[in-house]
């Protein structure tokens, strides 16, 4: 069992003598449909907005109230979006490493990156990447909040669009329910056609 992610990371940093730490995560990467999600945040020095976690173990509820939170409390945040016909394009580690860029270009104080288990390329400044980081690291575990309920927020809006896929309930992962809908009606317009697994899913 993970232990409740901490602000260590940040605060050694901080003793070296950087001043703004950013945490950085990701949403998406393994769904078959809809767009990929980063985020960015960085924390208080002495954050109390809650128990903050990877945002996998929290219940749609606690995520959406910590999100409230954090957007209101966080020194700085910030979302990037990749779309899928970016995905499409460029493929979902390339375009999942935009998505953190975009998200790091809202926040213009950071000096220090912390990114989960990646590093980005061509980042201008110093980063690390954590292993399991938003299990870990407190900021990282917000940027994956911040994430998560963004994309889950995005695809409940696609859900209304099309309806016969069931989004608003799977977010467009490989569910059996998203599996059938494929077959029964195709793919739509959001579904990621070059993801590799995309065929196999369809097919099952």
């Amino acid at each position: 069992m993970f232990k409740n992610p901490n602000l260590e990371h940040e605060r050694e940093l901080n003793n070296l003598g950087y001043r703004a730490v950013v945490g950085v995560d990701k949403a998406g990467c393994s769904a078959l449909a809809g767009p990929v999600v980063a985020a960015a945040c960085v924390l208080p020095v002495n954050c109390k907005i809650g128990r903050i976690h990877d945002s996998k173990f929290l219940t749609p509820f606690l995520r959406e109230f910590l999100y409230l939170r954090l957007i209101s409390r966080a020194r700085s945040w910030g979302v990037g979006i990749v779309s899928v016909k970016e995905i499409m394009q460029m493929g979902i580690k390339s375009a999942t490493l935009l998505a953190m860029k975009r998200a790091l270009t809202e926040i213009n104080e950071a000096d220090y990156c912390l990114v989960n288990t990646w590093t980005i390329p061509e980042l201008e400044i110093h980063q690390c990447g954590v292993m399991e980081g938003a299990h870990k690291t407190k900021s990282i575990a917000a940027a994956s909040l911040i994430a998560k309920v963004t994309r889950n927020r995005l695809m409940k809006n696609y859900d209304k669009k099309y309806p016969q896929y069931g989004f608003a309930k799977h977010k467009g992962y490989p569910t059996r329910a998203h599996q059938d809908a494929i077959k029964e009606f195709g793919p739509c317009a959001i579904h990621r056609l070059t993801f590799k697994a995309f065929e196999e899913y369809a097919r099952r």
